[in-house]
């Protein structure tokens, strides 16, 4: 296992992407090794970005009434999970609900519409709705996440101030039609395509807790290492009763952090945050989960609550770390001058600022 880990981080200084065999490793280490994995990735972490955590925001512009079948998803086509459902915010709600996050610490504001992906009209309307986000905050980034894309609809978001566009790839291509039959696995890697090559920084993820196996979950994130993603949320399956995986609890806290683990030393470079269902799964490690994951959500997901923003607030001061600055740039410079497309902001977020109840 020493071996394993000194040739894990050594990879990760120098960038290099590990075998299948070495992530399939760390997935499978036991107990009594779970420290020292957490302490080597945390090395890689530390030398790409420090003790820095990048806050995101969501901010769900149309909830339910998706047409698409994801298994996991409480918004799927017929499902019957009591979630409350809306047609689009006006611009300047969202705009509002995105100044909550920003004064909570949220240096990104994620805005997510359901659906398969959005029309024309539909980009208008987001559209003018970033344009109201930056009207109100001028450093905040912005990262839009609406489904599949046509052509040409990227480089419309990226006009009109977007910074990046959210597609996860979920999980592997070879276990994709398990989980969706209403588009395919290549659908998603040309949405995530699309966006790179409008400028627009890549941000894709995956889903675990799913009933995957080992395997799937090494190919997606290896699969992300190749799509070249700038950012890697990794989620963790909140069971969704009225959906077909709401009886899949598969997880553990420390599976979880195995998961990130293996998703650092692959992607030792890449901004990997902390997604949904980490209070769920990590519980009491979360503060662990710090180590190797360099971002992460502040308060609630798109239909489920997550923790207070002010205990994640607490939490990550408690652990050592500090909450990154709008003028820190995230990606390291190698990776920035890769991307020409990030903005970098000279706007000091104010002191003393108001966090929300939930933020």
């Amino acid at each position: 296992m020493d071996d394993l880990l000194k040739t894990l981080v050594d990879k990760g200084l120098r960038r290099e992407t590990p075998t299948r065999e070495e992530a399939l490793a760390v997935l499978r280490t036991s107990e009594d090794e779970l420290l020292d994995v957490v302490a080597a990735a945390g090395k890689v972490r530390r030398r790409w970005f420090g003790r820095r955590v990048k806050l995101n925001y969501l901010v769900n512009l149309k909830s339910g009434l998706c047409p698409e079948d994801c298994s996991y998803c409480s918004q799927r086509l017929g499902s019957d999970t009591g979630i409350l459902t809306y047609t689009w915010l006006k611009p300047q709600e969202a705009a509002d609900a995105a100044s909550a996050g920003v004064r909570g610490g949220a240096k990104r504001v994620c805005v997510v519409a359901s659906g398969r992906g959005p029309t024309d009209r539909d980009v208008d309307r987001v559209s003018r709705t970033i344009s109201a986000i930056k009207e109100q905050n001028e450093s905040v980034e912005v990262c839009a996440c609406l489904g599949l894309l046509k052509e040409g609809q990227a480089g419309r978001l990226r006009e009109a101030g977007a910074d990046a566009y959210n597609h996860n790839l979920n999980t592997s291509e070879a276990t994709y039609g398990d989980i969706c039959t209403t588009h395919e696995y290549a659908d998603r890697v040309e949405t995530v395509e699309r966006a790179r090559d409008a400028g627009l920084s890549p941000c894709s993820g995956l889903i675990a807790g799913m009933g995957e196996s080992d395997e799937d979950l090494v190919d997606v994130v290896l699969a992300l290492r190749e799509l070249d993603a700038d950012s890697v949320p990794v989620n963790f399956l909140i069971p969704f009763e009225g959906t077909p995986l709401g009886q899949e609890w598969n997880l553990t806290p420390q599976r979880a952090l195995r998961i990130l683990a293996m998703v650092r030393f692959v992607c030792p470079d890449i901004e990997v945050r902390l997604a949904g269902g980490r209070e769920v799964h990590l519980r009491s490690l979360q503060p662990l989960a710090l180590h190797l994951a360099n971002s992460m959500f502040l308060g609630d997901y798109l239909t489920s609550e997550g923790q207070a923003g002010q205990a994640d607030l607490d939490m990550i001061a408690d652990a050592g770390f500090v909450v990154e600055g709008t003028e820190e740039t995230t990606l390291p410079a190698h990776r920035r001058e890769e991307r020409p497309h990030e903005r970098v902001s000279v706007r000091l977020r104010g002191a003393g600022t108001e966090l929300p109840p939930n933020a």
